[in-house]
């Protein structure tokens, strides 16, 4: 049995307690490796490191990080289907059509990270005073604590990695425990790459010991996360006074208005359901649908919903795997327990799999009649559910979306260039798309508003660069 050790000061080292935690493959229920448990003193030590690891990749030149991200890029290439393997060993999702493409996504993080530092630019300010001069530069933050989560194990990791390097911080990394052995591969990829002695640390372990260590230690200068609400407030608090960049849930409502075109939006709204089993933060957890194509729409997205293949996410058929621990598939059968008891219908699925090789496979769930109280509204499923509401206005569907807590991503449909617009401004979301589920990519500002509970900051693209860094102003006497 594999025993896999923590990443701190350029060296792979065993917990101070010398306790390792098993990793478990989701669809199988098998021990696949042994990892290191971290304590409060390793995550110390791994600050500690990340403070003396800063001196180097802060002084180092743009262009030689630059060239740095390019050669992480170039080795997780060279080990792409290795890393997907241990991405559906240890995650869950089908290897072919999600974990492939993750791991894709992951080397075009730290490539585009490569070419954003370099071509950011700073300005140069005109003042009264004619006898005076002042610019302004970018400058690293220092040791950037992360957190990360296990929907997404190597691309969001990446997306803080790549640009807190790249902007010249020192990081101190804690990943999911229910992913850790992906963590694991990737710091030996950035150790491969020749990330200089400490300018990365993975503490592996429990979020509450190992994660609060980072968040409240006065040895990390700045704090990443992306995970639940409820975590995220509570970092928000252990972290006071530091930088908070915070991804956090989402359940912003899905609008179809009556003309849209309804193929489009059953695709798109299957897609956002049922992608990653539904385990991603921008899913379509809740669909708004005008009255008068309400049941249309419902059947397209149920003739999506059961084209769904669940199975081994080895298995090239495969389209949806299981979901990536108990407390989350638990979480799913409250959900649909609670709308039943609500009033609502459940048209597919809505439990557990039994007949598979683990109990961690949830069916794909269509559910309409969902009301404002049942926790469908209420939370963050996380889970391949696509739960409906009719409305009749505009007017409705605008109020039911200020209702809603969550501000990461709403989405409407519609081939009303007008309507489009004034849902489009309307809405208090992050991120609005008309007539697609998914955003501009991964370089467009993505996070949360202002009096919702999806975060703070942005991250993509140079967006990520200015969370990460500090602008300093420079005033020059040149008389």
């Amino acid at each position: 049995m594999k025993k896999l050790k923590m990443y701190m000061d350029g060296k792979w080292v065993e917990s101070i307690s010398g306790a390792y935690f098993d990793a478990f493959n989701p669809a199988t229920g098998e021990l696949i490796a042994k990892v290191a448990e971290g304590t409060r003193e390793d995550a110390q030590a791994a600050i500690a490191a990340a403070g003396r690891g800063f001196e180097q990749i802060s002084s180092m030149s743009v262009w030689e990080r630059s060239r740095l991200l390019t050669s992480i890029a170039s080795v997780i290439e060279k080990r792409k289907e290795a890393l997907a393997h241990t991405l559906t060993q240890d995650q869950g999702k089908p290897y072919h059509t999600e974990a492939l493409p993750e791991i894709e996504g992951t080397i075009a993080a730290f490539l585009e990270a490569a070419e954003q530092i370099k071509w950011l630019e700073t300005s140069v300010i005109s003042v009264e005073d004619s006898s005076k001069r002042v610019f302004t530069i970018r400058q690293p933050k220092g040791v950037y604590g992360i957190i990360t989560p296990w929907n997404f194990p190597f691309m969001v990791p990446a997306e803080y990695i790549a640009y807190g390097l790249a902007a010249g911080n020192a990081i101190v990394w804690a990943p999911a425990p229910s992913t850790s052995v992906c963590a694991v591969a990737l710091a030996e990829c950035l150790e491969e790459a020749g990330v200089p002695q400490g300018a990365v640390n993975l503490v592996t372990g429990k979020g509450a010991i190992v994660g609060d260590e980072i968040v409240a230690n006065p040895g990390t200068d700045a704090i990443g996360f992306t995970g639940s609400t409820a975590t995220g407030n509570q970092i928000a608090v252990r972290g006071a006074g530091k930088p908070l960049l915070l991804e956090l849930g989402g359940n912003g409502p899905t609008i179809v208005l009556a003309d849209a075109d309804l193929d489009r939006a059953a695709k798109s709204i299957a897609f956002g359901s049922f992608f990653n089993g539904g385990q991603v933060c921008t899913s379509t957890e809740l669909i708004l649908a005008q009255k008068d194509i309400h049941d249309e729409l419902v059947q397209r997205v149920l003739q999506h919903a059961k084209e769904i293949v669940l199975g081994d996410p080895f298995d090239p058929r495969t389209t949806m795997g299981p979901l990536n621990n108990e407390m989350v598939v638990a979480k799913n059968d409250e959900h649909a327990l609670d709308s039943l008891k609500k009033g609502a219908e459940i048209l597919l699925g809505g439990k557990r799999v039994t007949n598979m090789t683990s109990n961690l496979f949830f069916e794909p769930t269509v559910i309409t009649g969902v009301t404002e109280d049942c926790l469908y509204c209420q939370e963050e499923t996380f889970g391949p559910v696509a739960p409906f509401m009719s409305f009749s206005t505009h007017e409705e569907a605008l109020e039911l979306a200020r209702k809603n807590k969550w501000g990461l991503v709403s989405c409407i449909f519609t081939n009303n260039l007008k309507d489009s617009m004034y849902f489009a401004e309307k809405i208090k979301a992050g991120i609005v798309t008309i007539n697609s589920g998914s955003g501009g990519g991964s370089n467009v500002p993505f996070g949360g508003v202002a009096g919702k509970q999806s975060g703070m900051g942005r991250i993509g693209g140079k967006y990520s660069l200015y969370e990460m860094t500090d602008l300093k102003a420079i005033c020059m006497d040149v008389t």
